[in-house]
């Protein structure tokens, strides 16, 4: 019988180990970043000891939380590891974050030292700022804020290289950081993760579904997703523990990704949302020829990120994962079913479940809930929110709040958000499953689809998209093309076309300021101009 249980702190603590690869493979670069500059480990081990005897001069204790508000870069990482690295808690926050949202973030945190872009010095001015005393800025000037004791970036660089002092040795439960989500309907939470967590995610992005490791010190991974995010930390802990290096970009661009992947040797990338369309729908310019890349996971797997892998030569992977949990599901290695997300990995166990967690028929849709066999595989609730941690936990299992289904096969389908569902005919419909399909149109570059009422009661379907670069889009050619595609009830009625889709901080689209507008005068109706979908009859052959 397999044993699964904590990872050892020489397993899985960021101190512990920087310190062993700084040992091992003390030239060995960790990190390339986008002027070309490269920290090895012995390097990384160094800045990371200045920054963490700095932070402990600062007043900053083994348990506090520091902020850090930096975009990617070297700075981000230096303080990323400088904090943990006395074991105090890392609390990034997203660069797009002011006012009321910021506010919250800065309150929950309760920090008392933040490190900050001087770029983002003066929206602390108009907040409360809650508990928080001290600011350092990070390339820019210290400029004083009400409040606030501001310092220089040399406020967080000690000249001593020795290890930092710890009032008791960093253990793999520890609180390492808190990752805010972003809220569509209510305030940004705070998920608490451990140092056993963010391993074990950095884990399931790296090892196919039966867990064994893809990835090793030989590979690259293009961080091309913020470091306030899983989709940031993740990558950047698999490859800390394989020893292995990262390619720190400040963001995806479609123009220079090749020519990226090439300069710095990257090896793997993750493709969020429409990032592997962009890239399959653009002309080739003859950077791909020579580009190291051989392998990329697609989220969600769309047609275009199955194509993408047979045109490009890359193996492609799929998953599902959100910040509280650890790459539940996965799928095997060049996966062909597009929107699946693959099945339970290695130490996961998966239920789809009704409202008072009885497990729905196989086919049905349901909840999905997770438990890990490994203790600390996952978040371990919310900062300061116990009602909103019960809530998840309820009955010993983590509810994701997502609506799926599974095939015949035992491949996990993602539904929806249930707050996201559209009923429409009495005929139960997928906002996720029509994105997809109007995102498959060479014009669109991204798509939401949402409910609005019906004169007919329940709801209709509209549709807003943005386009891609240089397109226009004929909202009945859309429709057109759509028909084969979906079944009829799902065809929009609607289509609005937007120069982009409202997003939070976080890049989510902000589904509910769509509903809010609901049909605009704009807004293309295919009814209003006589082009009907009906259902086709099935006779039975005899």
């Amino acid at each position: 019988m397999t044993r699964h249980n904590v990872p050892t702190a020489e397993q899985c603590v960021l101190r512990n180990l920087v310190e062993r690869w700084a040992r091992e493979t003390p030239n060995s670069v960790y990190a390339t970043f986008d002027d070309g500059s490269q920290l090895s480990y012995s390097e990384l081990l160094r800045l990371a000891r200045r920054t963490g005897h700095a932070l402990q001069s600062l007043g900053v204790k083994q348990g506090d939380a520091v902020l850090v508000w930096l975009p990617n870069g070297s700075e981000c990482l230096r303080a990323w590891f400088g904090i943990n690295m006395i074991g105090a808690v890392y609390v990034p926050i997203n660069t797009a974050y002011r006012g009321g949202i910021l506010q919250h973030v800065v309150g929950n945190a309760g920090a008392t030292l933040a490190i900050v872009h001087g770029s983002l010095l003066q929206r602390l001015a108009d907040i409360d700022k809650g508990n928080l005393r001290k600011a350092v800025v990070i390339d820019g000037e210290p400029a004083p804020i009400e409040g606030l004791d501001v310092l220089p970036a040399t406020a967080i660089d000690s000249p001593i290289e020795d290890a930092p002092v710890l009032e008791h040795p960093i253990a793999p439960w520890d609180t390492q950081c808190i990752i805010y989500t972003s809220g569509t309907t209510g305030p940004s939470k705070g998920v608490l993760s451990s140092y056993a967590h963010l391993y074990a995610t950095g884990r399931g992005i790296s090892a196919d579904c039966d867990g064994i490791p893809y990835l090793s010190s030989a590979d690259t991974f293009m961080v091309n997703l913020p470091l306030f995010h899983v989709g940031g930390t993740g990558p950047s802990y698999a490859m800390l523990i394989n020893g292995g290096s990262i390619a720190m970009v400040d963001r995806f661009d479609t123009g220079s990704f090749w020519s990226t992947v090439s300069k710095t040797k990257t090896t793997m990338v993750i493709l969020l949302g429409v990032m592997a369309s962009f890239l399959i729908k653009r002309d080739d310019n003859g950077d791909e020829a020579d580009a190291t890349l051989r392998h990329v996971t697609v989220i969600p797997l769309s047609e275009e990120g199955i194509a993408f892998g047979r045109r490009y030569g890359v193996t492609t992977h799929t998953l599902f994962n959100m910040s509280e949990v650890s790459c539940p599901l996965v799928a095997e290695p060049n996966p062909t079913v597009a929107a699946s997300c693959g099945r339970p990995r290695a130490g996961v166990e998966a239920r789809l479940v009704d409202p008072n967690d009885s497990e729905v028929p196989q086919g049905a849709i349901g909840e999905l809930i997770i438990r890990t066999d490994a203790p600390w595989a996952m978040n371990h609730g919310y900062n300061k929110a116990p009602e909103a941690t019960a809530l998840a936990w309820r009955n010993g299992w983590f509810h994701t709040g997502d609506a799926f289904r599974i095939d015949k096969d035992g491949n996990y389908f993602f539904v929806d958000r249930f707050k996201d569902a559209i009923r429409r005919r009495g005929e139960n419909i997928s906002s996720f499953e029509v994105e997809l399909e109007v995102a498959a149109h060479p014009s669109v570059r991204e798509a939401a689809a949402v409910s609005v009422p019906s004169e007919h009661g329940e709801d209709d379907v509209l549709v807003a998209v943005s386009l891609a670069e240089g397109k226009t889009l004929d909202p009945a050619e859309l429709i057109q093309f759509l028909r084969p595609r979906m079944a009829h009830f799902m065809v929009p009625r609607y289509v609005r076309i937007l120069a982009d889709l409202p997003k939070t901080p976080t890049n989510k689209v902000e589904k509910y300021l769509l509903r809010r507008d609901g049909v605009t005068s704009e807004t293309f109706d295919r009814d209003a101009v006589g082009l009907v979908i009906r259902s086709e009859p099935v006779r039975s052959g005899h």
